[in-house]
């Protein structure tokens, strides 16, 4: 095994072990110390892969949003797939990958109902990649209506409705910890199919 799959594995083990320790102590009470006797390694260890504590959290983050925005992309660009098939599966994948990471959204979540107004990085990050996604949405909505396959809607209203259902996920597994979200996947088929041009 190359030193460079060694390094991304035990970067990953770090990571999930990091978030072990934020779920347990939360953000602010999380140090750098107790995330290294988490994970079995010195300090010194943790320094060669991490240079403190946010940017653990940062990188769980950016690799979590950038892990679902390739999801998204790539279900775009399926030709196979019809525009009301494409939104129905994004809306699932993205789901999917929340309920995947659960520790992560809870943590994101929680840092996030307690950061005071103004500039954070945790929560720029956040904002921007929401907004990608949320692009995203709109683009694949566009390209239904464009294609005929969708109805002439207003395209900002169906991208809340679509994000809405997103957050009710997100609600519903930091919030009231449920252990599966699965209805709210019906509920984003029922909506798209909606919108969808049907033949008379």
């Amino acid at each position: 095994m190359s030193k460079i799959v060694q390094h991304e594995k035990r970067r990953a083990e770090i990571l999930a072990k990091a978030l072990d320790v934020f779920v347990e102590e939360g953000f602010e009470n999380t140090t750098f110390q107790k995330i290294a006797d988490h994970a079995g390694i010195t300090r010194t260890i943790l320094y060669t892969y991490f240079s403190n504590k946010r940017e653990i959290f940062n990188f769980s983050i950016k690799q979590l949003l950038s892990i679902v925005e390739n999801d998204l992309v790539m279900v775009r660009k399926n030709k196979n797939l019809n525009c009301v098939e494409k939104l129905t599966r994004v809306i699932t994948l993205i789901i999917d990958r929340f309920e995947e990471n659960r520790k992560l959204i809870s943590i994101v979540y929680d840092l996030l109902s307690h950061i005071q107004t103004g500039k954070n990085d945790a929560d720029y990050r956040v904002r921007r990649r929401t907004v990608k996604v949320r692009h995203i949405l709109a683009s694949m909505v566009i390209d239904g209506i464009r294609s005929g396959e969708l109805q002439n809607v207003n395209v900002r209203v169906v991208d809340d409705l679509l994000y809405s259902i997103i957050e009710a996920a997100i609600f519903r597994l930091t919030v009231l910890k449920k252990q599966s979200v699965a209805a709210l996947k019906d509920v984003a088929a029922l909506a798209v199919q909606q919108l969808a041009v049907h033949p008379r």
